[in-house]
């Protein structure tokens, strides 16, 4: 029994082993896919994304002649679901979902939903609100979101890939619906200091002029097209999984009116099976940026790192208790998502 128990384990080993390695395998030529010369960023950028659908924030009580009630979520509507339609009308805007529900006389609505990718139908019936004096759903909704962040690449072709993470929702954590969206350009006018537990901030201010579209809100990052001119950019390789490795490497980012500014980095961990937007963990090694922010800060996301003249990654997360360090995602992952619209 126990030399067919080792000759058991020794074929569970064989078979794990040829997983992994099949694994890396696919995952470098995945990595080989599309590996087109890119424009590194490092510059502030703003963000403009509206929902495709109206995202559900939270349920609320409805003060009625006859006590609280909450029309939403007796029917079992949830934070996250993401509403595209009432009556089998379209709904893009909160004030469309507000009127159709203020203008419905107490009569039942057919409020379509997506939830978890899956769409499904319930018959809401608004009540009469005492407070407001008009019909409501107990919802709080949104359309739209803002804010700042760092532009990680440009192609030849006018693609961009931002941020290194996607953009969600700051009161459900979820992936915000994109229907579509607007890259503006911003300036940073300063910034708080990241401390041990405390997360640091760029401040900065959207501008009116449009850099471009965004097209996607991925997992690692959004992406879009630029309307500028690339033609006086310089151009590097992207790098493969198996080019990226642990050792110094160079961070572009943008923390205050001087622009993109250039900071020694040290990659300390490289994983060899990617499936999130945490596929390294880097160390800021540089004392000027240490001096001023402390290390890595909140509006740095998507800032890239640069390593023997490639595009390596770009950053995505700080470590709270230990601001000088963050995670980042592969380069190669964003730039073969750019190519996908």
């Amino acid at each position: 029994m126990k030399t067919i128990r080792n000759i058991l384990s020794l074929i569970l080993v064989i078979v794990f082993a040829v997983f992994v390695s099949n694994y890396e395998d696919n995952t470098e030529a995945a990595s080989n896919t599309v590996l087109p010369m890119v424009s590194v960023g490092g510059e502030s950028f703003g963000i403009k994304l509206h929902t495709a659908g109206v995202l559900v924030i939270s349920l609320a009580e409805v003060e009625t002649s006859r006590g609280s009630v909450s029309p939403a979520k007796d029917l079992g509507l949830k934070s996250g679901d993401v509403i595209t339609k009432i009556d089998g009308k379209a709904v893009k805007t909160c004030a469309e979902v507000s009127r159709l529900v203020e203008e419905s006389g107490g009569k039942s609505l057919i409020i379509t939903f997506t939830r978890d990718g899956a769409e499904k139908s319930v018959a809401l019936k608004p009540a009469w609100s005492t407070v407001t004096e008009s019909y409501k759903a107990g919802l709080w909704i949104r359309d739209s979101s803002a804010g700042i962040g760092t532009v990680s690449f440009v192609t030849k072709d006018g693609r961009f890939g931002a941020l290194g993470h996607g953009v969600t929702d700051i009161d459900t954590h979820t992936l915000m619906p994109l229907d579509n969206g607007e890259a503006m350009h911003s300036e940073i006018i300063g910034y708080s200091k990241a401390e041990k537990g405390k997360a640091g901030e760029l401040y900065g201010v959207l501008g009116k002029e449009q850099l471009g579209t965004i097209a996607l809100n991925s997992q690692i990052g959004v992406f879009g097209k630029t309307s500028e001119a690339q033609k006086e950019s310089t151009w590097i390789p992207t790098a493969s999984l198996s080019q990226i490795r642990r050792g110094k490497a160079t961070l572009l980012t943008t923390i205050d009116d001087k622009g993109v500014q250039e900071y020694e980095v040290y990659i300390t961990f490289v994983s060899k099976m990617p499936t999130s937007a945490k596929d390294m963990i880097v160390k800021v090694t540089d004392k000027r940026l240490l001096e001023k922010t402390g290390g890595i800060v909140q509006g740095m996301s998507g800032s890239p790192i640069v390593q023997n003249g490639r595009f390596v990654g770009a950053l995505t997360h700080v470590f709270v208790n230990k601001p000088a360090l963050g995670y980042a995602v592969f380069g190669y992952k964003m730039v073969n998502m750019a190519g996908q619209f």
